[in-house]
C-alpha cells in the first residue's frame, strides 16, 4: 500500500492524458441526442418518422458500442470496467462510507449503469418495433412506454452521479467525455484517438437516421 508521501509524489506527476477515444465519445453524445430526440417526439403523430429515426439509430449505436466494447481501445473495453458481483458490492459499500477510488475509465457502478442503459435502449427499440407491427395489441405499446420511463430515470441518475463524482474527484467528467482527457500518469494514456473509426461511426449513424426518416426501411416503420 502506498504511504501518503508516495501518493503525493504520484499525484504530482499527473497530467492531462487521453482516456476516451473518438468512437466512445461519438457514441455517447449521439446516444444522448437520439434518446432526447426520441423522447421529445414520442407524442407527436406528425413527427412519427423522426421518432422512429431517432429510436432505430440509437439501437444501431448500441450494437456498434457492444462490438467496440470487445475490440476497442483500453478504456472502451468491457473487460476494463465490468466486474463481478463482489467487486460491485464493495464499490457501492466504499461509496456509502465515503471512500472514493480514482479510476480513469468507468468505475464498476458506472459500467453497470452503462450496460443497463444500452440493454434498455435495445429493449425500447424492440418494443417500439413490436408496437409498429401492432403485435400483442396495446401490451407492447404500454411496455414500450414503461421501459422508456425506466431508461429516463436511469439517465437522470447517471447524470446526477457524474456531477457528484466530478465534485468528489475534482475532475469535470462531462468535459472529459467531450475532450476525451482526464488526469493520470503518462503511461496510462491510450495511444490512438481512432479518428477514422469515429468519423465512420458518425457517418453511419447519420446514414441510418436518413434511411429510416425517408421510409427506405419500411419493415421497421410500417
Amino acid at each position: 500500500m502506498n504511504n501518503p508521501v508516495d501518493k503525493s509524489k504520484q499525484q504530482s506527476k499527473y497530467q492531462s492524458i487521453l482516456v476516451w477515444d473518438i468512437p466512445v465519445r461519438v457514441f455517447h453524445w449521439l446516444l444522448v441526442l437520439c434518446f432526447a430526440g426520441a423522447w421529445l417526439t414520442s407524442e407527436s403523430e406528425r413527427l412519427q418518422m423522426i421518432h422512429y429515426a431517432f429510436g432505430y439509430t440509437a439501437c444501431f449505436l448500441v450494437i456498434v458500442r457492444l462490438v467496440w466494447g470487445l475490440i476497442g481501445t483500453k478504456y472502451a473495453r468491457f473487460s476494463q470496467f465490468l466486474k463481478g458481483p463482489k467487486a460491485i458490492a464493495e464499490h457501492f459499500k466504499d461509496m456509502l462510507l465515503g471512500r472514493t477510488h480514482e479510476e480513469l475509465g468507468h468505475n464498476p457502478a458506472g459500467g453497470l449503469v452503462m450496460i443497463a442503459l444500452m440493454l434498455l435502449m435495445l429493449l425500447i427499440g424492440f418494443t417500439g418495433y413490436l408496437t409498429v407491427k401492432e403485435t400483442f395489441g396495446d401490451v407492447t405499446s404500454k411496455l414500450h412506454e414503461a421501459v422508456s420511463n425506466i431508461a429516463l430515470g436511469l439517465v437522470i441518475l447517471h447524470v446526477a452521479a457524474a456531477l457528484f463524482m466530478s465534485v468528489v474527484q475534482k475532475q469535470n467528467l462531462v468535459r472529459s467525455m467531450i475532450t476525451g482527457r482526464k488526469l493520470g500518469l503518462p503511461d496510462q494514456s491510450i495511444r490512438y484517438p481512432q479518428y477514422v473509426i469515429g468519423i465512420l461511426l458518425l457517418a453511419a449513424a447519420f446514414y441510418v437516421f436518413i434511411l429510416v426518416l425517408n421510409g427506405a426501411l419500411p419493415n421497421l416503420t410500417q
